[in-house]
């Protein structure tokens, strides 16, 4: 009898330690599954930064576009100016 109690001592202590494990993972598992959700949101954020980003050198080159234009408007002007000796 002592013997079958000792291998049931045994078996508790196992599924303690099962029980034990299980909890641990599955407090991981909700760290992992809190860091998922964080790591998803700052992918969003830099999603819309590109986003953001690429719209302002589109920007950037328009306005470079307009001062090239500019420029060569100008440097029209001035040609006719000279023209005229002024």
């Amino acid at each position: 009898m002592t013997d079958e109690l000792d291998r049931i001592k045994v078996l508790e202590g196992k599924i303690g330690h099962v029980i034990d494990y299980v909890n641990k993972l599955a407090g991981e598992n909700e760290k992992l599954r809190q860091q998922v959700k964080e790591l998803r949101l700052e992918k969003k954020e830099m999603d819309d930064l590109t986003r953001r980003a690429g719209k302002l050198d589109e920007e950037i080159k328009r306005y470079e576009n307009e001062r090239e234009s500019i420029k060569g408007r100008i440097e029209t002007l001035i040609g006719q100016i000279d023209k005229l000796g002024i």
